[in-house]
Formats: structure tokens, C-alpha cells, sequence
């Protein structure tokens, strides 16, 4: 990175239709290039975004349909924005909105762009921490700076450059260098997000929860790599309004440290189950969606389907995706021998409708043949569907992890000392956590066993 005495910036800021930028229009921009003591170029241009203004927008900025009208779209400024900005560090309050919205636009008119980036928010804090409110007029108010014409692009950029000039003054500790250091982690963070809690994070298998000015867990996500995994959600520019209201959320982030990265899986679930946060959508439902039915059609013989689930519905086993569905069916046809046309398929079709078998699809074996295997099948379920307890490593090696099902049901999970006595099943399940279930996590760790028998053992194991 060069020198900050031969850097030049960019201090931008637009007006907007909206809060997201891929649908949005921009109805005013301006950018004022400072050399690092004084502002040296302004641009200010009203623009016409091409779709209507909403009122509550007119109100807050005084920009309206009339106004915009005959003026230049963004694209057409758009060379002159692009030469503006290039080689130069973006700067914004709240940075990521700006870049965001100036980014998409510029690609929409065929130019590709990025730039290194400040934002005066996470400068702001860290050169002047403990003030009570960061957001532009407040905090000009709190450090004495003048500010004209709010919530006009000119007079919030003009704001801005005053503000960035008095912290270029005021870093006595190096901190924009720092900021702008290749790689760093301030390019990326949420303007509201203290470094320190992303410096805190551990590279190991965990549960983090980014949580609100208040407190409260607004995310909750598991990684094999917490900090890694974090640090993904930061990178990226996406245009979304859900994005760029999450990012703004994020005031704090705490985690806990997992031994496996399936006990992470578990613990998520619990955690999103009984938090309920704000931004967590895939997880918040566990209903399965498939489902394995057995009946018997109207010759005897007891069928296997595959099917929908359906809540007035008893059956074998549950599962997320029909193909682990048609996979355990398949794995049945295969080590009980089964006839295969007596085995349905069909997500389409109710699984207690009403075979009746034709003549050239006469099955391979007698009514009692076919049904005894059928047995036999899904006595190998219901057999799966015991007690057992996976053992694996904990978060040191002074302990090991554990989860414990019961009745084919996860039961509890927590972490065992390396000299505990696996020899009473009765006392390490006492030591456990207690948690609720749901068939997500029960598919979570039949797979785990599946994949991993050696870290499996079952109550006949025990001696």
C-alpha cells in the first residue's frame, strides 16, 4: 500500500429511491476528491433514477419526480464517475451502502469497478470511541462540526469531508494505514462491528451468534472454522436489502467452541430452535418432506414406497430429500432380496393406494416369501433405530465428545473426560445435556454413524 501522503480519496455520497441497490434508482451523487488535507474537486449532480420517487424518500430529501425530471440517468454520468473514483479509496459513512449502489451501477452501465474502501462510521469509532451515537448529524454534532443541507448528497459529502479531515488529524496511532492495509479485515467488517470481536474469533469448530446493539442473537451459524466462516459472510458486494440490513444489524458477535464439527451442526439447530433469530430462515423449519411407507395392496403383499410426508400418515422412517429416501429403499431392495416391482417409487402417487398386479408383472416369489423378507426389512429399521452413543474428540485432549440417542431419537450431547469409565452407559448419559429433537438432526447423525461405524458404539458394546 502506498504512503498515505500520496493517497487521494474519494468522499461520496448519493440519495436513493431505496435502500438496496439491483432496485434502486440513485437521484442525486456526489463526490469530492481530497488529497489528504483539503478537498481539491467536488461533483454534484441531481440524477433521474428512472422509476418514481417514493413520498416518504421525497419527504426525508426534498428530491421529488419534478425535480429529476430531464436530468441525466446514472448512466450517463457514468464515465464521469468512473474516472472520478478510479485509483482512488472510496470513503463513506457507512460505506458498504454507498459502494454497494456505485458498484451496481456502474456494471449495469458496462464498467467494471472496485476500490479499496474507508468508512468514517468504523473510523469514527475507533479514533473516537465511547460517543453515543455514530450516524452523521450526531456525531457532527458531538465533535462540533458544521453540517448543511442534511440528507442531500452535497451537503451530507461535504459533511463527510470535513469529518474525514479532522480523523486524518486525530490518528495518532496510525489506525487509517492500518485500515487500509491489503487484506485487512476493516475493508470488510459491518460499519458497526468492532475489530476486536472478528480478532477474537477462534479457527476451530464452533457456534457463533451475531447479535444487535441490544444484545439479542439476530444469526446463528456453525463452521468447521468460526473465523473463516465469518469472515465469508463480510466478503462480496450483493445488492440485496437483506444484506445490507443484516450487515447494518451486527453490533457484536460471541461463539462457542465445538469439538466436531457435528456437535457444531447440533448445536445450531438448538440454539436457532430456542433463539428463534432474526435472520435465520433455512433452519427454522425441521419438517421432513419424504417419507417411507409400508402397506398392503390387494393381493397380499405387503408394499414399500417411497412417498410424501404426510402428517396423518404413519411410517417407517423420515427424511429431508427424496433421494436419501429412494436410496434407502434401494438399499433394502438389495440386501433383503426384494422384488422390485412390489416397491413404489412414485412421489407422485399416495402410498396406500391399490395395486393390482397384472400378469406380466407377476412377482418373483410367493405372497409368504415376499412378506417374510418385507419383515425382515423393516425389522433392520426398527433395529437401527436403537440405543447408541457417538464417541468422538472434544474441544482438548482432556475430553471427548459425545451425543446419545435413544430409541432412535437424539437424546442429549455434551463432553466426557478422557478418564471416564465407558463401561456404565447409564452414568455417561446422566452426565449429558438434555436437548429436544427433530428429524433434521436425527438425519445429521444417522448419516455421522453411517460414515463413521468406528465412532459408533451401541448398548451391547458396553461391558
Amino acid at each position: 500500500m502506498a504512503k498515505r501522503e500520496n493517497i487521494e480519496y474519494a468522499i461520496v455520497d448519493i440519495e436513493t429511491t431505496g435502500g438496496y441497490a439491483s432496485g434502486s434508482g440513485i437521484t442525486e451523487i456526489a463526490i469530492l476528491i481530497h488529497d489528504g488535507k483539503r478537498v481539491v474537486q467536488r461533483f454534484e449532480q441531481l440524477l433521474d433514477p428512472q422509476m418514481p420517487i417514493p413520498l416518504h424518500i421525497q419527504a426525508l430529501t426534498g428530491i421529488d419526480d419534478l425535480m429529476v425530471a430531464g436530468c441525466p440517468t446514472f448512466a450517463d454520468v457514468s464515465e464521469e464517475v468512473y474516472e472520478l473514483l478510479s485509483n482512488r479509496v472510496f470513503v463513506a459513512h457507512n460505506v458498504n451502502f454507498d459502494y454497494s449502489f456505485i458498484r451496481h451501477h456502474l456494471t449495469e452501465a458496462g464498467l467494471e469497478w472496485s476500490a479499496n474502501k474507508l468508512c468514517t462510521v468504523r473510523m469514527s469509532r475507533k479514533i473516537r470511541p465511547g460517543l453515543r451515537s455514530y450516524s452523521l448529524g450526531r456525531l457532527c454534532d458531538a465533535l462540533k462540526l458544521p453540517i448543511e443541507n442534511r440528507h442531500r448528497a452535497g451537503g451530507d459529502a461535504e459533511a463527510t469531508a470535513i469529518l474525514f479531515g479532522k480523523l486524518l488529524e486525530w490518528d495518532d496511532q496510525n489506525i487509517i494505514n492500518e485500515m487500509l492495509k491489503a487484506r485487512s479485515a476493516e475493508q470488510r467488517l459491518p460499519p458497526n462491528l468492532p475489530k476486536k470481536y472478528f480478532d477474537d474469533l477462534p479457527n476451530r469448530p464452533g457456534v457463533y451468534y451475531f447479535r444487535n446493539r441490544q444484545g439479542k442473537a439476530i444469526y446463528i451459524g456453525k463452521a468447521v472454522n468460526v473465523k473463516k466462516r465469518v469472515a465469508s459472510h463480510f466478503t462480496g458486494n450483493t445488492p440485496n436489502p437483506q444484506r445490507q440490513h443484516f450487515l447494518r444489524d451486527i453490533y457484536s458477535i460471541t461463539y462457542e467452541i465445538c469439538g466436531t464439527e457435528l456437535m457444531a451442526f447440533l448445536l445450531e439447530c438448538i440454539e436457532i430452535k430456542r433463539l428463534w433469530p432474526l435472520y435465520n430462515r433455512a433452519l427454522k423449519r425441521f419438517e421432513a418432506k419424504f417419507a417411507l411407507y409400508s402397506y398392503e395392496d390387494q393381493n397380499g403383499y405387503m408394499r414399500l414406497a417411497v412417498g410424501k410426508k404426510m402428517k396423518q400418515q404413519s411410517c417407517l422412517q423420515s427424511y429431508n430429500r427424496a433421494v436419501d429416501a429412494v436410496s434407502q429403499l434401494n438399499t433394502l431392495i438389495h440386501d433383503f432380496d426384494l422384488d422390485r416391482k412390489l416397491c413404489v417409487f412414485g412421489l407422485q402417487h399416495h402410498p396406500y393406494q391399490l395395486n393390482i398386479i397384472q400378469k406380466k408383472d407377476a412377482p418373483s416369489c410367493s405372497v409368504d416369501i415376499h412378506n417374510e423378507r418385507v419383515m425382515q426389512a423393516i425389522a433392520s429399521l426398527q433395529k437401527s433405530e436403537d440405543c447408541y452413543v457417538i464417541i468422538d474428540k472434544g474441544r482438548n485432549e482432556d475430553e471427548k465428545s459425545c451425543i446419545w440417542v435413544e430409541d432412535g431419537q437424539f437424546h442429549s450431547m455434551g463432553y466426557i473426560s478422557t478418564e471416564t469409565d465407558l463401561r456404565d452407559p447409564e452414568d455417561i448419559r446422566d452426565s449429558l445435556s438434555r436437548y429436544p429433537t427433530n428429524h433434521y438432526m436425527m438425519q445429521l447423525i444417522q448419516s455421522f454413524a453411517m460414515k463413521h461405524p468406528w465412532k459408533v458404539k451401541s448398548r451391547s458394546d458396553f461391558s
